[in-house]
């Protein structure tokens, strides 16, 4: 039995060791997922950190018109120390950037899909620029089920829906952040 103690710890620190993915096995998974165009990875050598950010298209115009805004989109972002992702994020952070001449979520900026309460955003706004933007911290199950619906939310008072690229662009950040 004492034999197999150092076999255990060896086999467990190998596997430890194992379960993490290099910035360049991510930078491949960003390409062969043909997301280089909305996925970068950035690393800054003077904080020893990296980060994977995604920046999503508009959605559709019916919807920004409907909500009384002229344009949004999304970004997802998750940072890691290092040049190796050693843990899966969650949650991952997720921001609505909104153009809307005058504020349409200021008092409104609760998230909700069918099944899944996202939650209050954590608002805030640029006069100056015409710009809101609603942020939101969102555990990787729950976006993994944003990911599989219909696309079908609520922000605020307003309807919106996912498009199939957005949808996709969410299959591919936790696809990049999940471990081997």
């Amino acid at each position: 039995m004492l034999r197999l103690l150092p076999l255990a710890v060896f086999l467990a620190a190998a596997l430890t060791v194992s379960a993490q993915k290099t910035n360049d096995a991510i930078q491949e998974q960003i390409k062969s997922l043909k997301a280089d165009k909305q996925i970068t990875l950035s690393y800054d050598s003077a904080a020893n950190a990296s980060k994977v950010m995604a920046a999503a298209g508009n959605f559709a115009d019916g919807d920004a018109k409907k909500a009384g805004i002229q344009a949004m989109n999304f970004g997802m972002a998750f940072f890691y120390a290092g040049r190796s992702l050693t843990a899966s994020p969650d949650p991952i952070n997720l921001t609505f950037w909104v153009l809307a001449k005058k504020p349409q979520f200021a008092l409104s900026h609760k998230w909700t899909m069918a099944g899944v309460e996202l939650g209050e955003a954590r608002y805030a706004a640029k006069a100056g620029e015409d710009m809101e933007y609603l942020n939101f911290k969102v555990v990787r199950s729950d976006l993994a089920k944003v990911a599989a619906s219909d696309g079908k939310f609520k922000l605020g008072e307003a309807n919106f829906t996912f498009t199939s690229e957005q949808l996709q662009l969410m299959r591919s950040i936790l696809a990049v952040s999940n471990l081997p």
